[in-house]
């Protein structure tokens, strides 16, 4: 079998055999295909595509290309291991509030999670700016630690789908990221090794999303669920909006203390409304509820009780953060400098957008351009007011924090563009689109 047969044979559009998928996975873990080989085939398949059983084949090699992890002595404690992920947005804090939550109703996560890159945050970056917090954990100690307390949520490490990061380091300079086989196989892979037995999704569209419409986005979702049952594990995904940020804070301290809010009862519907239906669905797919009814009056209870909140303070604890920041948001990096926006007029928020909003606070130092550069955890933005609610010409309608004053006059306008007002009161929106 030679490389640049199957880069001729993809060219032509037709299907690869599991074992030509295999040699093209091997070949490029153990360097007998250069670069270039790797890059024309990553090119056909961009526009030639691939087939479910393709896709499925790719993602099977590349989990095979390194460890997975081996949750089997969790299921002592509970049946099943539930995991999440999300395709990134701006002010998506989803994940550092849904884990506790699921925790609290009797569910172990062990989560794998990333930095942020560009304009959207990561989860790592929002739980370093926890003084003490540590993310760097092997597999060994993260498997531990949820056995311990029920969660833990770790830095990637490079011991799981090593094949997927040779991969994208590829796509990333070859312009072929946005292919829909390869992006399925990347996610859907890093899932499986991660040892879940199930998985929810929350595949994003809009303005703050790399995928732009609802319809991109289901066609995503679709094949992530489909090579997912191929392999013998349910998703379900969630298909979401993302054309306003989530909540009112964007950044990555400040989204931490949102995330601790709504674990008090503090929540904005945005939120609410997407974590109650992903851990609803959770746990009516790991049979931790029989009913809708159910699954939310748990929720409710996990919240109203403060077991989920409790639950964030023990994986703090658990990875060696002050886990005093719960009570005193004092502790968290402080910014030197704040910067108010004024409302021009009266109306109703119409609109905040939030690729501008993400861009301004990626200005204030929030955010990074290469994985490498260093991000301040104390810059962000808060929303003082968001999508519906009713301004009075005069007041303030977004706060922006920064430790260097330079960086906020040019956010500040940024952020302003990102805000529309109406004359009238604004309909309800749901930010669920479909779930798959």
């Amino acid at each position: 079998m030679r490389f640049v047969d199957l880069i001729e044979k993809k060219k032509k559009g037709l299907e690869h055999t599991n074992e030509e998928i295999q040699f093209i996975i091997d070949s490029l873990m153990n360097g007998k295909a250069e670069d270039y080989q790797v890059s024309a085939w990553l090119m056909a398949v961009y526009f030639q595509g691939m087939t479910i059983d393709e896709t499925a084949n790719l993602t099977k090699a590349i989990i095979d290309s390194g460890e997975t992890i081996d949750l089997s002595a969790l299921r002592e404690f509970c049946s099943h291991v539930a995991d999440k992920h999300s395709t990134g947005g701006v002010g998506d804090k989803i994940t550092l509030i849904l884990i506790p939550l699921l925790a609290a109703c009797g569910i172990p996560i062990a989560k794998l999670s990333g930095r942020g890159l560009g304009h959207t945050g990561g989860t790592i970056d929002k739980l370093e700016s926890i003084p003490g917090f540590r993310t760097d954990l092997d597999i060994e100690e993260l498997v531990s630690k949820v056995k311990d307390v029920g969660l833990a949520i770790g830095a990637q490490t490079k011991r799981l789908t090593p094949a997927d990061g040779k991969l994208y380091a590829l796509r990333d300079v070859t312009a072929t990221v946005d292919a829909i086989p390869l992006i399925a196989s990347s996610v859907v892979s890093k899932k499986i090794a991660s040892g879940a037995d199930y998985v929810v999704l929350d595949v994003k569209y809009g303005s703050g999303a790399f995928i732009k419409t609802p319809e991109n986005a289901c066609e995503l979702a679709q094949w992530m669920v489909d090579i997912a049952e191929k392999l013998g594990k349910k998703f379900h995904a969630v298909i979401t909006s993302m054309e306003q940020p989530l909540g009112r804070a964007v950044g990555n301290a400040i989204e931490v203390i949102e995330s601790i809010e709504f674990l008090k009862g503090v929540m904005t519907t945005d939120i609410k409304e997407l974590t109650y239906e992903m851990a609803a669905l959770t746990l009516l797919s790991l049979q931790k509820a029989y009913s809708k009814e159910e699954a939310y009056s748990q929720i409710q209870n996990a919240i109203d009780s403060g077991k989920a909140l409790a639950c964030f303070k023990k994986l703090i604890q658990s990875q060696d953060g002050n886990s005093l920041v719960v009570e005193n948001y004092r502790l968290f990096p402080q910014p030197q400098y704040a910067e108010r926006i004024i409302a021009a007029k009266d109306g109703y928020i119409s609109n905040i957008d939030a690729y501008k909003t993400a861009y301004a606070c990626k200005l204030l130092g929030a955010g990074r351009e290469r994985k490498t550069d260093p991000i301040d955890y104390s810059a962000g933005i808060y929303l003082n007011k968001i999508y519906g609610e009713h301004v009075s010409q005069g007041e303030v309608i977004a706060t922006l924090y920064a430790n260097d004053e330079s960086k906020l006059s040019l956010a500040k306008e940024f952020l302003k563009e990102a805000f529309s007002i109406a004359e009238y009161e604004q309909p309800k929106r749901n930010l669920i689109y479909k779930i798959i």
